[in-house]
């Protein structure tokens, strides 16, 4: 059997100055795991120059609209000094182009509000002095020395609207919101702004103003969209540029991350890591290349490594699969990684979740739509929400569903399609039939029949899964220096004795007719006796002492408690295989009823049913029947040998 990949444990003596390319080594490695728990250091002693000026990198790439990536493209190098002046020098000159805009826009919304404000009421000829009242706007007119425009158009900003009037140059019309008026009645005090003396005869809004206003508007909205095309180019420019420069800060950023928690003198820093034993000569050989000779390296067994030995650290696992198993290693690691030196059950995973699948959901023409659906996922072709990591496994369901679907005679839930074949099929094996394995129960006193052996078969396939799981247990308990558990446990040989004999003895009885022995009472009663006693026989097996650890009463109670659940335990794992030939008869119902809705709504109609039928099954169901494989993987399967769980081995890589 398989199992979890060989472990190494690497201690590395680094010279400070070549840390960062050793750390970026590791980084693109991706296969080594730091060991230390990772001292606490001050905040002076933590420095990461190169995080604040990575996320001012990726804050302009937002503002100037350009795509996020979501990965290195190619190999990256550490920034150099060139790099440091380029990447502060394109954050300012694009800032620069943020800050214009912006304020351009500001200015923009100030002017077509007053703009707004005023028109509202260019029509309305009353004077000056009653317009002066509202409530809504306040004007001032007067004029201001040549020397002190500038600085008056400065200091009122976005606060007051600021328009000469006439051709004197020295004539201006000051228009602000009321809520401005006192700070704008100060600025204009500063600047010796003198107001006019407006008649009490006077009406309407001057001209000059709404022109002015007008022409402001059109003026900015040309500056605007000026601003715009000067960014759009800036980007266009700067966009391969500005991308490297990102992917190049963001893993200087994660190596100074590192850094600051990694044991360390004044020149040396000692970094301790897990690694796959198959990759410990490649890693040993391209870091002393790297450094120039300048690394120490040791190498341990997890044997040799005191906290291992103690108990106080568990080896980090990793399964090591290509092609479709890869694909069903996070179902495992969802329920919990397998300890360090076990069987893997990824390739048990892989091949019961596709089997129970297909029993459970039997349709050529829904599983073809599995299988598409994988087919395009792979192929980048159909995005769904993060499922494309998952396009092996839709290819997998819609293989095993399709070649049920064939045995069952059903295409989109219709009986009639595949008839020819079936007829042709089993007329090579004696009389012709409308289809290979009927699911659909009939008048026929075979039907009944039929129907109890394909419960017998899925029971079938729940004993091959429930043995499987205690095998790769006993396995394991041995690999893991468990004798007593291995030989006494209740997934143990003793265990499985009882569960495989029980089974034995009422397929003799029920199907051969065979006589019930003594000696068939005395297997049965030893294998569950021991058993039962799991915990006294483990004790004594493993030399520990005392063996009744809480005396002969308890563990007698213990042993009363352990027989009811051996026996209610094995019943209900393999029951539980039932529901394997339920699912799959009410789906074979769910077609059936499909059809004959299609065939009752007429041609036109009947298509339409048909189309809502099989996608309410192919979405639901399917969601359904998942589930339920699932289940029986993790509560039937994976209770035989998942007692504790390990540590998963979560190399240090970068992470864009």
């Amino acid at each position: 059997m398989a199992k979890t990949v060989p472990m190494k444990l690497i201690e590395l003596m680094i010279l400070k100055r070549d840390i960062h390319s050793v750390l970026k080594y590791l980084g693109e490695f991706g296969q080594f795991q730091f060991q230390q728990n990772f001292e606490e250091k001050t905040e002076d002693d933590k420095k990461n120059p190169d995080k604040e000026l990575c996320e001012a990198l990726l804050s302009t790439r937002a503002k100037l609209n350009l795509s996020s990536e979501n990965k290195y493209n190619s190999d990256i190098n550490l920034p150099s000094e060139e790099e440091y002046k380029e990447a502060e020098e394109l954050i300012s000159n694009a800032q620069v182009l943020f800050d214009k805009e912006l304020e351009l826009n500001d200015k923009l919304k100030s002017v077509e509000k007053i703009y707004d404000e005023t028109m509202a009421f260019s029509n309305l000829k009353v004077s000056y002095s009653q317009l002066e009242s509202m409530s809504f706007l306040t004007f001032r007119i007067g004029s201001v020395p040549d020397e002190s425009r500038d600085s008056l158009k400065y200091k009122l900003g976005s606060q007051a609207l600021l328009v000469p009037l006439g051709n004197d140059n020295k004539s201006v019309l000051v228009a602000c919101s009321k809520a401005n008026r006192i700070s704008v009645d100060k600025v204009l005090n500063d600047v010796h702004f003198i107001e006019y003396e407006i008649p009490s005869d006077f009406k309407g809004v001057p001209d000059d103003a709404i022109e002015s206003l007008e022409k402001e508007k059109v003026s900015l909205l040309a500056e605007i969209d000026e601003i715009v095309k000067q960014r759009k180019n800036f980007a266009q420019t700067h966009e391969a540029h500005l991308q490297r420069l990102i992917a190049e800060f963001s893993i200087s950023a994660q190596i100074y991350e590192v850094e600051n928690k990694l044991e360390s003198t004044e020149f040396v820093y000692r970094i301790t890591g897990w690694i796959p034993s198959y990759l410990s000569h490649d890693l040993m050989k391209d870091l002393d290349k790297l450094t120039e000779g300048r690394v120490g390296i040791r190498c341990y067994l997890p044997s040799e490594v005191e906290s291992v030995v103690r108990g106080e650290e568990k080896i980090p696992v990793q399964v090591k699969h290509k092609g479709i198993v890869k694909n069903f290693e996070r179902m495992v690691f969802s329920y919990g990684s397998p300890l360090y030196g076990t069987v893997d059950p990824t390739p048990f995973v892989a091949l019961f979740f596709t089997l129970l699948f297909g029993i459970m959901f039997g349709d050529l023409g829904q599983g073809l739509i599995f299988l598409l659906v994988g087919i395009l996922m792979k192929l980048k072709l159909f995005k769904l929400s993060g499922w494309e990591k998952f396009s092996t496994i839709f290819i997998c369901i819609g293989v095993s569903s399709s070649i049920m679907g064939i045995l069952t005679g059903e295409f989109f839930a219709n009986e009639t399609v595949l008839q020819p074949f079936a007829y042709w099929v089993t007329g090579l094996f004696g009389e012709p039939r409308s289809q290979i394995l009927p699911m659909m129960p009939s008048q026929d006193s075979s039907s009944i029949t039929r129907m109890f052996m394909f419960f017998g078969f899925t029971i079938a396939v729940g004993f091959i899964i429930n043995s499987t799981g205690i095998i790769i247990n006993i396995v394991n308990q041995f690999t893991l220096g468990k004798k007593g558990k291995a030989i006494f446990g209740k997934t143990g040989i003793t265990g499985s004795i009882f569960f495989w004999y029980v089974v034995y003895f009422a397929l003799k009885v029920a199907l051969f007719k065979g006589k019930i022995a003594v000696y068939d009472w005395i297997i049965i009663g030893t294998s569950l006796f021991l058993t039962a006693f799991s915990e006294v026989f483990e004790r004594l097996v493993d030399g520990k002492r005392p063996v009744f650890e809480n005396g002969v009463f308890s563990a007698l109670i213990a042993a009363i408690v352990e027989l009811i659940e051996i026996i209610s335990s094995y019943l209900s794992n393999t029951v539980s295989f039932v529901r394997v030939g339920a699912f799959a008869l009410a789906h074979a119902v769910l077609g059936y009823i499909i059809e004959k809705l299609s065939h009752l709504a007429g041609p036109a109609g009947g298509i339409a049913v048909s189309i809502v039928g099989n996608a309410i099954v192919v979405v639901l169901e399917g969601m359904i029947v998942a589930i339920q494989v699932v289940r029986l993987q993790y509560y039937e399967f994976f209770s035989k040998f998942f007692f504790e769980t390990g540590r998963e081995f979560k190399p240090f890589r970068f992470e864009y």
